[in-house]
């Protein structure tokens, strides 16, 4: 299980046809890494619109936004189009990314038992280590909370 102080699990994943993208290429940035369940449901919309608005004010503060599901890169493209998504949204559809970070999990939904991802968000500080994380995440106001922390971690004193 990962947890705050420890190194992120690196990974490459798939990012668009031509292009993969790798953990490490992030070292000496601040990243915010999300897991999500499926691409255009209610609440992984929600999440990715409060990202993707709040996408200035993390820049501003050195950090990017890392969304991974289990979808298609063609699902992410036609995803992003529709809700005009400006974050980087990743494919792990072998959920091995998912099982490194301790998010892929058995879940119970209408009282039946399946394995799935479980909505949570990792801030990875530049030296590549965990400095907070959000597990089973509720979409409203989640966004907000991680800007508190970043701002929070870059300024302890304020």
């Amino acid at each position: 299980m990962v947890e705050v102080g420890y190194a992120a699990p690196g990974f490459c994943l798939p990012a668009g046809e031509e292009e993969e993208l790798c953990l490490e290429s992030y070292r000496g940035k601040w990243v915010v890494l999300y897991f999500y369940p499926k691409d255009n449901t209610s609440g992984c919309t929600q999440e990715a619109v409060d990202f993707t608005t709040a996408l200035d004010a993390l820049h501003a503060l050195g950090a990017d936004v890392l969304g991974i599901s289990r979808d298609s890169l063609a699902s992410h493209s036609k995803f992003a189009e529709k809700h005009g998504l400006k974050i980087k949204l990743l494919s792990d559809p072998d959920h091995k990314v998912m099982e490194a970070y301790g998010v892929w999990a058995l879940k119970k939904m209408y009282g039946k038992e399946k394995y799935g991802v479980v909505r949570s968000t990792f801030l990875i500080g530049p030296d590549g280590l965990i400095v907070h994380i959000w597990r089973s995440v509720k979409v409203k106001g989640h966004v907000e909370a991680v800007v508190k922390n970043l701002e929070k971690f870059q300024n302890p004193s304020g």
